[in-house]
């Protein structure tokens, strides 16, 4: 929760919006399916707990193109590929939520930990797997988009891809090291000598990334753009790194290190790309002492609120918070998270108090996607359909269908409505209907605090 200090610094600079007519939300049991996600998008051996049962095994040779193991770790949306920039966020966001909200997350905080120990255990063999290189993805997704296959059948080209000091990654290496520093505290004293190896591999991580200084997009290319380009630079990641590192291990070089980078950045969005703001709250909310960062925080959060004569952001006509036309809610949720004294009401319009009267999560409420964009959720299951299908047979017979998808992909939350607080559910229309983890793992904790608080 932001410090008392900070509360009132945004009573002081924004003029809050009269209050709203509210659903009546189980944020319990959002919450639960929020958690449940995240095994819809398993990549590997599935584990005889497994609770969706139309996945199944697959990217069992993950890896083997570069003769490393790199089985495991989540597909980061609607495609088969597994991109480790956006994977790390959505691991160090769950990391998060369970350190805010773990009381608050009641029977399902084994769950949560669950989820995010398939993407920590990935990271750490991305990060292990071969001296000198880091592993930031797996399979072509040129080749992916190409095909409308389940991951169970995807025989597209599994290419792997690294940087090392040669080809340097600090973004994606400072993001990979914020996910496992923010694990180890998790896991500290459930798993103490997992959270040591998390934390050992976390430091030698962030110094790769400060030392071999550059965007990994600038070497990678079209293996990660226009995906997951690496638009705002890597200083951001640096930054949420070391402010990670610094919270899990209070040795100071990490302070004197993020003293070095400034606080000059201005930013109105946090996202699985520009981790600015969230670096700020993160140092903010956790010392006191951080006072050139202190300012940026409360500018961040005066420059999203409505009526706050600062504020860069836009809102439906709905109330929705609008930032980007191509999956607006993953914002929304990562805000949110941010922003906890907003939070209830953005929430409230995901699950269903909002103009379409819809929910935007799969699996809650009486109406809600059922045509989501995504590649496993559209095309019969492997039990109910042993056959193999085919990478254009893919397209023809589930795409472009007017069908519901065959499987509810349960917890998933879609790219959401436009800015007039309108949305159709068409699979094919990516930006409106695809999930991504990323989405869903900001909106953890942001429930959990709602469940705690309202009891449902």
């Amino acid at each position: 929760m932001a410090s008392l200090q900070l509360q009132l610094s945004l009573l002081l600079c924004c003029i809050f919006v009269g209050a709203h007519v509210e659903g009546l939300q189980n944020y319990t049991d959002a919450l639960a399916k929020s958690i449940l996600y995240f095994q819809g998008q398993r990549s590997g051996r599935l584990p005889p707990d497994q609770r969706i049962k139309w996945r199944s095994h697959s990217g069992l040779t993950d890896g083997s193109l570069a003769q490393v193991d790199l089985t495991g770790g989540y597909y980061d949306a609607g495609d088969n590929v597994k991109f480790n920039f956006p994977m790390a966020f959505t691991t160090t966001m769950l990391s998060w939520s369970i350190l805010e909200y773990g009381k608050r997350l009641g029977p399902e905080l084994g769950n949560a930990r669950a989820a995010l120990r398939w993407g920590s255990d990935y990271l750490l063999k991305s990060a292990t797997a071969t001296p000198g290189r880091l592993y930031v993805g797996v399979g072509d997704p040129n080749a992916d988009h190409k095909c409308w296959e389940r991951p169970e059948d995807m025989d597209t080209p599994r290419t792997v891809y690294y940087v090392s000091p040669q080809n340097p990654g600090s973004d994606v290496a400072a993001e990979t090291a914020a996910a496992l520093a923010a694990a180890s505290m998790v896991f500290k004293a459930a798993d103490p000598k997992y959270s040591a190896k998390l934390l050992v591999v976390a430091k030698n991580v962030m110094e790769f990334a400060r030392k071999y200084t550059g965007a990994y997009s600038d070497k990678l290319g079209s293996a990660v753009c226009p995906f997951y380009c690496s638009y705002s630079g890597y200083k951001d990641e640096l930054l949420w790194g070391a402010s990670w590192l610094l919270r899990a291990t209070n040795d100071v070089s990490y302070l004197t290190y993020l003293k070095s980078l400034g606080a000059n950045d201005n930013a109105d969005i946090f996202s699985w790309d520009n981790k600015f703001a969230g670096a700020r709250r993160n140092l903010v909310d956790n010392d006191k002492t951080y006072e050139p960062f202190r300012f940026q925080a409360e500018t961040f959060m005066c420059s999203i609120l409505p009526k706050s004569p600062s504020s860069t952001t836009r809102y439906t006509p709905g109330g929705l918070m609008y930032k980007l036309s191509q999956n607006n809610l993953q914002y929304v949720t990562s805000i949110s998270f941010l922003l906890s004294t907003y939070a209830k009401y953005m929430v409230d319009y995901i699950l269903g108090s909002n103009p379409m009267k819809m929910s935007y999560m799969v699996g809650y409420g009486m109406r809600f996607p059922i045509r989501i964009h995504h590649r496993g959720s559209s095309i019969a299951s492997v039990a109910s359909r042993p056959q193999h299908v085919g990478c254009q047979d893919g397209f023809q017979q589930y795409y472009y269908s007017k069908s519901p998808n065959p499987n509810f992909l349960i917890g998933a939350v879609v790219g959401g409505p436009d800015d007039k607080d309108a949305y159709i559910d068409d699979r094919t229309d990516y930006g409106r209907n695809e999930p991504a983890t990323y989405t869903t793992a900001a909106l953890v904790g942001p429930l959990a605090y709602l469940a705690g608080s309202y009891g449902k």
